[in-house]
């Protein structure tokens, strides 16, 4: 069969991330494919289930348990963790890589995670995005609240450990959980929650000042900066933004982040490398 010919122009696109069209449609490019939950993990007993959080705009979860013994007389309780896929733009928590990762993890730690389908970029404004996540957070968290989530899911209220508490996250994921966090250190959470410890894998971070091995020339043309700026143009400071920079003048300080432990892992050869590794040192010392 031969090839559909379209009309549709396109306005702009970030080869292999999206591209829109001058009809407002957005194509993605990457991302990998959706998966179902499944109540028994045929490797790992770990039992997912898909809940949705607030119908319109919708914002939707993946639930994971791990498989339990049936020896208690009361429910066994878990640490809670509230999981931040990767891809401002592209993938879900419901694609195969995001849940692959949260059932290995769910069964080797024996916790319980709640992985956010936040609505995504370009449609849907960073900050918005966000909110999305807050409230996701303030969702689970309202499981400690009488009165609180209006239909509590079971899986939270009965196997909930609300004082062993997480957030994570993977690439723009580790920057909404950075987010999160600041944000906590100012917004109660429901239930008067404290986030116990927090994790950043590979954290998407940024900004217009070169630092370690970053290119000192185009700097402002690698794809940390040219997909900031494609998402979210409008930004206030462009790409010094304290959401995407939390070392750039006027973002809160990493004082007050409201966690006991952080965690941020980085990789070796990573273009964004040296940023993240900024964060682990707390922004102090000189680079050369």
């Amino acid at each position: 069969m031969g090839s559909i010919c379209t009309s549709k122009e396109v306005e702009r696109e970030i080869p292999t991330f999206v591209r829109i069209y001058k009809d407002g449609t957005v194509e993605r490019l990457s991302g990998t494919p959706y998966v179902p939950p499944c109540l028994e993990d045929p490797k790992t007993g770990v039992a997912s289930k898909d809940i949705t959080i607030r119908e319109d705009p919708l914002i939707q979860a993946r639930l994971f348990l791990p498989k339990l013994e049936p020896v208690h007389e009361q429910p066994e309780k878990l640490p809670v963790l509230v999981y931040y896929h990767g891809g401002f733009c592209i993938d879900s928590a419901f694609s195969l890589v995001e849940h692959q990762y949260l059932t290995t993890l769910v069964a080797e730690a024996k916790i319980l995670a709640v992985s956010v389908e936040h609505r995504l970029a370009p449609e849907c404004p960073i900050p918005t995005i966000y909110d999305d996540c807050w409230e996701a957070l303030q969702w689970v968290a309202s499981h400690l609240v009488d009165g609180g989530a209006t239909a509590k899911e079971p899986w939270l209220a009965d196997h909930g450990d609300f004082h062993r508490f997480f957030i994570g996250g993977d690439s723009s994921g580790a920057n909404i959980a950075h987010n999160v966090f600041m944000r906590a250190g100012h917004d109660t959470i429901l239930g008067g929650i404290k986030i116990s410890n927090a994790y950043l894998t590979h954290p998407y971070f940024w900004g217009s000042e070169p630092i370690g091995s970053e290119p000192k020339t185009d700097h402002d043309k690698v794809i940390p900066h040219v997909l900031w700026t494609f998402l979210y143009p409008t930004a206030k400071d462009g790409i010094d933004s304290p959401m995407v920079n939390p070392f750039a003048t006027g973002a809160p300080s990493l004082a007050g982040l409201a966690c006991e432990r952080l965690l941020v892992s980085v990789a070796e050869k990573d273009l964004m490398r040296d940023k993240r590794v900024e964060v682990l040192r707390g922004g102090e010392g000189e680079w050369v």
